[in-house]
C-alpha cells in the first residue's frame, strides 16, 4: 500500500472535483478532441473534465483508491473514463498513441521525471499536445501546496530542453493563485507548458 493510496481513501476529494484552472483554459482555447491520457491523475478531476469536453480519456495512477474515486466522479458527471493502475517507473509508452497527454501537479524524483517526459515525447501523436502545470523550484517558501522536497520540484529547462524540437504553444514560470481542495491553496509558484509535437518532415 503506497502513500497516495492511503491519502485518497478519504471520501472527500482532497484536491476538489473541479479541473485545474490552467488546463480548463487551455483546453477551451485548443478545442482538442481524440484520445487523452492523464498521468498521475489522482482522484480524477482533470480526466473527468476532459471527458466532459468530448475526449476519450484514460488515466494512469499508482493509487487504487484514486482510480476508484475517478470512476465515481465520472459516473456522477455522466461520462466515461478508463482507469489504469500504473507505476510510472514501469510504464510502457507506446509510440504516437495519444492526441493529448496531461500532467497536473505530478511530482516525481528527477530520474523518473526525465524518464516520464521522454515517454510523453515518444507517445504523443504528431500534431498532438502535452499540457502541464507543476510547482517550480521556487515553490517551497509559498507553503501553498506541493512537495516540501526541492528534488521533487521542476526546473524550467526540463521542459525547454526535452521539448526543444516541439512547437511551444505556451510557456510560463511565475506566480498564480490556486484554490484546489484542501492541499493547493493560495499564491503559488508554477511552471506551465503546452507543446505540440511536430509532424515528420
Amino acid at each position: 500500500m503506497n502513500f497516495w493510496h492511503t491519502r485518497f481513501q478519504d471520501e472527500k476529494y482532497i484536491y476538489g472535483t473541479e479541473p485545474n484552472v490552467f488546463l480548463a483554459d487551455i483546453q477551451k482555447k485548443l478545442g482538442l478532441l481524440g484520445h487523452a491520457l492523464a498521468i498521475a491523475e489522482g482522484e480524477g478531476r482533470n480526466a473527468v473534465y476532459l471527458a466532459e469536453q468530448g475526449m476519450d480519456v484514460t488515466t494512469w495512477d499508482y493509487a487504487e483508491s484514486g482510480l476508484e474515486k475517478t470512476k465515481k466522479l465520472a459516473e456522477t458527471r455522466g461520462v466515461s473514463v478508463s482507469t489504469t493502475l500504473v507505476d510510472l517507473n514501469e510504464a510502457i509508452w507506446q509510440q504516437n498513441q495519444w492526441d493529448e497527454i496531461v500532467c497536473i501537479y505530478g511530482h516525481f524524483p528527477e530520474s523518473l521525471r526525465k524518464k516520464t517526459l521522454q515517454g510523453v515525447k515518444h507517445s504523443v501523436k504528431p500534431g498532438g499536445y502535452f499540457i502541464t502545470e507543476v510547482y517550480s523550484h521556487d515553490q517551497i517558501p509559498y507553503k501553498s501546496g506541493g512537495p516540501k522536497d526541492i528534488e521533487l520540484l521542476y526546473k524550467p529547462e526540463e521542459f525547454l530542453e526535452t521539448f526543444s524540437d516541439w512547437r511551444i504553444v505556451h510557456f510560463f514560470i511565475g506566480e498564480v493563485t490556486r484554490h484546489e481542495g484542501e492541499l493547493h491553496h493560495g499564491l503559488s509558484h508554477v511552471i506551465q507548458f503546452v507543446g505540440q509535437k511536430p509532424f515528420p518532415p
